[in-house]
């Protein structure tokens, strides 16, 4: 959970873009729209789910490593080397 009051406001406009998505890929979808774009639209929300992934976990990993080691420039290089590890896992 985004844990500042401005990062819960930029995940929440990431959810409501999200949903934006999803309603055009509904929408797509009823019309019976080619394969191309309702394969780009879903490619669209799944990038725009793993971006706010990504974000939400960032969080959490750099506010759960910062409580856990005092040594703040070992504990800063690690959450950097996690962060790294999971966005190139979710893109």
């Amino acid at each position: 959970m985004p844990h500042s009051l401005a990062e819960k406001k930029r995940a929440l406009a990431r959810v409501r873009r999200i949903r934006g998505q999803l309603d055009a890929l509904e929408s797509a979808l009823e019309q019976g729209r080619e394969c191309g774009p309702v394969l780009q639209q879903l490619a669209a929300v799944r990038g725009a789910v793993n971006g706010l992934m990504s974000s939400v976990l960032e969080s959490h990993l750099r506010e759960e490593f910062s409580r856990a080691d005092a040594n703040h420039g070992v504990a800063e290089r690690s959450i950097d080397d996690v962060i790294a590890l999971v966005r190139s896992y979710l893109r």
